[in-house]
């Protein structure tokens, strides 16, 4: 597990000579992590033919179990970085924190934009049921993950609000 999240940092050119990471930091990458994990289940089973792409109930089912499974993975994932992480770290966010949130979420807002626009103007017109319902989610999290993307790269390539 260090030489993936050692290539991470490296692709997100993070300064080598310093790996240290903020209690943030590390749970934006927990946060990464899981939602690769969990929504490539997710979509890797619809892409194979599973049932959820094509009926409402296993859909339904499939989803939520794996959003519960990534909400899980998070919440323990949090509370281990926290119990680990020197009180100093676990402050309540600066204005540096609440900019980097606020950036990111002005960014992953556009991905979920476009997504929506696709998914509610153009599909119902080709396709309709529960594909529809798949794009959408699929949008929300590509949003998602955007959002948790950009925040890793605003605190290891630095915040120029």
């Amino acid at each position: 597990m260090p030489a993936i999240l050692e290539s991470a940092r490296q692709l997100a050119g993070a300064d080598t000579g310093d790996l240290s990471m903020t209690f943030r930091e590390k749970t934006a990458w927990l946060n990464v992590i899981a939602m690769i994990a969990a929504y490539t289940v997710y979509f890797g089973l619809l892409l194979s033919g599973h049932p959820a792409g094509r009926d409402v109930f296993p859909m339904l089912w499939l989803f939520g179990a794996i959003a519960v499974a990534h909400a899980v993975t998070v919440i323990v994932g949090t509370v281990i970085l926290s119990a680990q992480a020197p009180k100093s770290e676990r402050v309540r966010a600066d204005e540096r924190d609440r900019a980097i949130a606020g950036g990111a979420a002005t960014t992953a807002y556009y991905v979920l934009l476009v997504g929506m626009m696709v998914v509610g103007v153009y599909m119902p017109f080709v396709d309709g049921g529960v594909r529809l319902a798949n794009c959408g989610l699929f949008a929300i999290v590509a949003a998602e993950l955007v959002n948790s993307i950009v925040v890793l790269l605003s605190y290891r390539r630095g915040w120029h609000g």
